[in-house]
């Protein structure tokens, strides 16, 4: 700052004078007694014919820089002494009232000096205090400029007219400017409306905050789909806001893509088995038209004939091939991160009914073969039973423990619910008492098997349900004996 700069010297003064404030203090002592013994001589000689007096003040002000405030009055009350054992002959008052005035002079010019020369020190010290702070805040911005600049996502502000007032190199790519362009006065109100939006709302003071995901459409015409982070703010030249913006059109594509398999296999597990169910009442239904055909009254009757033409028809219908098992690309996941994920989507839902869940895993976590996303639906469809399970109970708890035997591993779902009735029913199809459909224990059973695993049901020495999804273990990377 130039203002910082031109304080560096807060008062330019004469080099000799610069150059006595900078010397030793031993140095200007020894100035300031030679320049008493030469100004006592001089005053000797001479103090009867011409008045020297005021050359006293000279030693007193060059000691100013040295001595205290103290031993700067002694120094004024010895000159002053001197001023009048060797000036003019005159009456004790007279002499009293000029030994008071120049005691007065002397320690006064040494006092101001002295203040001035420590105001001088603690300007000096300030400007110091000021350019260290300037350095100290030039290098904080350096580092969050640079930390703006490398950031993958979009830092960015705006003025109340949704226009761009600055930007890093992520912000140009998600508007969609040419590279090597600049964004500064283009305005977003097309490419993320929802911050031109947020411009015009009213918050308290001036101020909004909050975070959300919408639709953009760049300068080139691209649509996206970004998650943004932003608030507003007041100032003089108007309302202003600061976003973080992140394109996540790509996890977004992942997420429904992944959905979709999900879905899709889901649906085949159901209609595989559905497609059994079938197959079991075609057979009996086979078998009753096959003892209803010896009769001949009934053989000779086209409509007997086409129901057995149906009858047939509808067994090959269920003797399509729907594989149960489908055909999920597994592989090694870390079982400890797979069940940190599914405690962050169950736990708010157990501690809004004052439950908890308590997961105990070893360190370092099994890692697992298997298809991730599918496990969770699994072991989210297992959690969720509980919850309802315990809804009830006076307490509430789910204990998920994971165990490891002879190359597979062991995830057990405990609650403190009242138990299973009639365990021999959990995994058949559309069981009559159930909640939903009846088919989440089916489907969750047939994704495990699908990953080479499996799905039972335990009692509970606690009285609850306890389920046990089995799971291969797979080898660790960089851990062969894994």
């Amino acid at each position: 700052m130039a203002t910082l700069a031109s304080l560096d010297e807060p008062k330019r003064v004469p080099p000799i004078i610069d150059s006595l404030l900078r010397a030793r203090p031993s140095r200007l002592l020894a100035i300031s007694g030679v320049l008493i013994v030469a100004v006592a001589i001089v005053h000797s000689e001479i103090g009867q014919e011409i008045s020297v007096g005021a050359l006293y003040t000279m030693p007193v002000l060059v000691a100013a820089a040295v001595l205290n405030r103290w031993q700067l009055l002694l120094l004024a009350l010895g000159c002053a002494l001197m001023r009048v054992a060797f000036g003019y002959s005159f009456s004790f008052v007279d002499g009293l009232f000029r030994f008071l005035i120049a005691f007065i002079a002397y320690s006064g010019s040494g006092l101001f000096v002295q203040e001035l020369i420590a105001n001088r020190k603690r300007m000096i010290g300030y400007v110091q205090e000021l350019q260290r702070q300037q350095a100290l805040r030039e290098e904080a911005e350096e580092q969050l400029r640079m930390l703006a600049d490398s950031s993958p996502a979009a830092i960015f502000t705006l003025d109340e007219n949704a226009r761009v007032l600055s930007a890093n190199r992520a912000a140009l790519q998600l508007f969609g400017c040419p590279s090597g362009g600049d964004c500064r006065g283009v305005s977003v109100a097309e490419v993320l409306p929802v911050l031109a939006d947020a411009l015009k709302m009213e918050g308290p003071r001036g101020f909004f905050r909050t975070a959300a995901q919408c639709q953009g459409k760049r300068l080139n015409g691209q649509i996206f789909v970004a998650q943004t982070w932003f608030s507003t703010y007041d100032t003089p030249a108007g309302r202003r806001l600061a976003a973080i913006a992140v394109d996540s059109s790509e996890e977004v594509r992942e997420r429904e893509e992944q959905n979709l398999r999900q879905l899709q296999d889901s649906n085949r597990i159901v209609a595989a088995a559905v497609s059994h169910e079938i197959r079991n009442v075609c057979g009996a239904i086979s078998v009753v038209y096959s003892n209803l055909a010896r009769s001949a009254q009934l053989s000779a009757s086209e409509d007997f004939q086409a129901l057995g033409k149906l009858v047939t028809g509808l067994e090959r219908i269920a003797a399509a091939e729907l594989h149960s098992h489908s055909q999920a690309t597994v592989s090694g996941a870390d079982l400890g991160e797979l069940l940190n994920h599914l405690r962050i989507i169950i736990e708010p839902s157990w501690e809004e009914i004052g439950g908890e869940v308590v997961c105990r895993v070893p360190t370092p976590p099994p890692v697992v073969l298997t298809e991730p996303f599918g496990l969770i639906q699994a072991f989210l469809n297992l959690a969720m039973n509980s919850l309802r399970a315990v809804q009830d109970c006076e307490r509430k708890v789910l204990t998920i423990t994971v165990s490891e035997w002879n190359g597979k591993v062991a995830v057990r779902f405990e609650d403190t619910g009242p138990g299973v009735k009639d365990p021999q029913k959990l995994f058949q199809l559309f069981q009559s008492g159930a909640e939903q459909v009846g088919l989440g224990l089916y489907v969750s059973r047939a994704i495990l098997r699908s990953h080479g695993g499996d799905l039972r049901y335990e009692t509970s020495p606690k009285g609850g349900a306890c389920f046990v999804a089995e799971l291969l273990r797979a080898t660790r990377r960089g851990n062969p004996a894994a």
